[in-house]
């Protein structure tokens, strides 16, 4: 695992292609804007857990007539 120290505003480029910028930093938080090409897809780890979740047990997607679990 690669860390950075970043201030508000610094930029990290990942591989050309992927811009993360600190946006903000508030307490503990700190708010990020990720900038990628539609083909990547980026998500929080807990929504990435939920859908490779759902890749391996289909009965769990979320369809029209139910709510997400």
């Amino acid at each position: 695992m690669l860390v950075l120290s970043r201030k508000k505003n610094e930029t990290i480029i990942i591989d050309d292609q992927i811009t993360v910028t600190i946006v903000e930093i508030r307490g503990d938080k700190v708010k990020l804007g990720i900038e990628a090409p539609s083909t990547v897809s980026v998500d929080r780890r807990e929504v990435w857990e939920a859908k490779r979740r759902n890749q391996s047990n289909p009965a769990n997607a979320i369809t029209p007539d139910r709510s997400p679990i």
